[in-house]
């Protein structure tokens, strides 16, 4: 007998759209079968789903949880930890999640990864896994360090191009290292993670405005503008042309410039991927003129329409693979306390409403298929990241990850109803579906709003990059 069988006339399969009856059982999809092939008798428990949309569950492979955040004032906090975000998450249909160790000088990778694991343990709903991250000047011995933990599981290192602010000195990899890195991660077969923006141009740019007197966050895009991304994203693609083997995965595109870098790039075959955020494809550098506009932000800036528009044509085209958050869960006075160009708190505060959001405005605003959603939602970022068909996928042998999106729900986003923070820069959006259910390794964890999650239910994610993704496959 299954432990539990969800029906639905429109379940999103690697096969495609279909009626089909999902059986569960131990944690796992057993069988995928045509609608009507088992009875009640089967399953344990019986879900009819008829007139929902049942898709995988949703896998955000950009957040930021417990994270270090210096503000304005001196002082330090630490954004919301995982216990927050992943409850947050399986509301909204998100079952995985990926967060980031962050090495700091005086430390080894491994020591970093045991004390980022002290942080997680226990204390996540959903599944997690980790991107590695380096910055600053990389002492020699740190290479050998990453090679072992590449082979133990953990294949991305993301790997700063700029200090992002001036207070932040020391984020930068200078490209030297840069190159190191790629060879060794190549070596092992993993693939690097970029924040990639032009430190000349961004530093500049500070000097510049604050010189004119314009340092108010309005004008931030000024500062991470287009030009940056553009002259970045090719410096890297120009190194990674001379290291055989390395696959490339450039975190928060943000501006048409990179849409076009890594669109040409895939032209010619190299294995290199692009992720936006749904605050890129939502918002324009005109929001920032809002009350409290700095709940838009996040680095790299938001942009123009025309950028915006750009991303939008790479998330049809196949340039544009995920659509991540960048997520920084902080209270609104944290996030409002910074008003100047070097001072604002990035991330953003949309676990949550991802999965609605981005269902509305792809399938329900722009006639995408129910298939190249869930691809951007949930299966690319799975595929990319080592993960399928373990995540992102309702087929047999799988995990028992789904959400359940009922298009009867449409509603206006209002951050009461929501489970994150004190505010949302969501609030107001209509949305034509929300998760009526999800479920994680089998286990119904929300049900109609009811939460069922227990902190030791999210498992750590051990990955390896597929020879698929490795060769650009996808």
């Amino acid at each position: 007998m299954f432990d539990l069988l969800i029906r639905s006339d429109r379940v999103v399969t690697p096969a495609g759209v279909a009626a089909c009856d999902v059986a569960i059982k131990d944690g796992k999809i057993a069988a995928v079968a045509a609608a009507g092939t088992f009875g009640s008798g089967d399953a344990a428990r019986v879900i009819d789903a008829t007139g929902k949309i049942v898709m995988p569950g949703g896998i955000d492979p950009h957040v930021h949880c417990k994270w270090y955040s210096p503000q304005p004032d001196g002082t330090i906090v630490h954004t919301d930890p995982p216990s927050v975000v992943s409850r947050a998450a399986l509301h909204g249909g998100t079952t995985t999640l990926i967060d980031f160790v962050r090495w700091t000088h005086g430390k080894t990778i491994q020591q970093a990864i045991a004390d980022r694991h002290e942080d997680w343990a226990k204390q996540c709903y959903c599944d997690y896994s980790f991107h590695l991250m380096v910055e600053g000047a990389l002492p020699p011995e740190i290479f050998d360090q990453l090679g072992v933990a590449l082979r133990s599981g953990y294949p991305t290192v993301k790997i700063f191009t700029t200090d992002i602010t001036p207070s932040r000195k020391g984020r930068m990899v200078d490209f030297g290292d840069i190159w190191e890195v790629f060879k060794v991660v190549a070596q092992e077969k993993g693939m690097c993670v970029m924040h990639g923006e032009d430190n000349d141009i961004v530093m500049h740019m500070y000097d510049k405005l604050i010189r004119e007197g314009r340092t108010g966050f309005e004008n931030l895009a000024e500062v991470h503008n287009a030009l940056s991304e553009d002259l970045s994203f090719r410096r890297v693609l120009t190194l990674a042309e001379n290291v055989p083997g390395i696959t490339l995965y450039f975190m928060h595109v943000s501006a048409a410039s990179g849409v076009a870098a890594i669109r040409e790039a895939r032209a010619l075959g190299m294995p290199v991927y692009g992720e936006t955020l749904h605050q890129y494809l939502m918002y324009t550098s005109e929001d920032y003129k809002r009350p409290n506009g700095q709940i838009y932000h996040t680095y790299p800036s938001i942009k123009s329409q025309e950028d915006q528009d750009e991303l939008w044509a790479g998330t049809v085209d196949g340039t544009i693979q995920t659509v991540a958050t960048d997520e920084v869960c902080c209270s609104l006075n944290v996030k409002t306390l910074g008003k100047r160009i070097d001072d604002t708190t990035g991330g953003n505060v949309g676990v949550e409403p991802r999965v609605a959001l981005m269902y509305t405005e792809m399938v329900g605003r722009r006639g995408y298929t129910l298939e190249k959603f869930v691809d951007l939602v949930s299966t690319n970022a799975a595929r990319i990241m080592g993960m399928y068909p373990r995540k992102g996928a309702i087929a047999a042998g799988s995990d028992a990850d789904i959400a359940v999106l009922d298009p009867s729900k449409r509603l206006t986003i209002t951050n009461a109803m929501l489970h994150e923070q004190d505010y949302s820069p969501w609030e107001g959006h209509e949305v034509f579906a929300w998760p009526s259910l999800t479920v994680m390794r089998g286990k119904v964890v929300v049900e109609d709003g009811r939460f069922t999650g227990e902190l030791e239910d999210g498992q750590y994610l051990y990955r390896k990059i597929s020879e698929e993704i490795r060769s650009g496959v996808l």
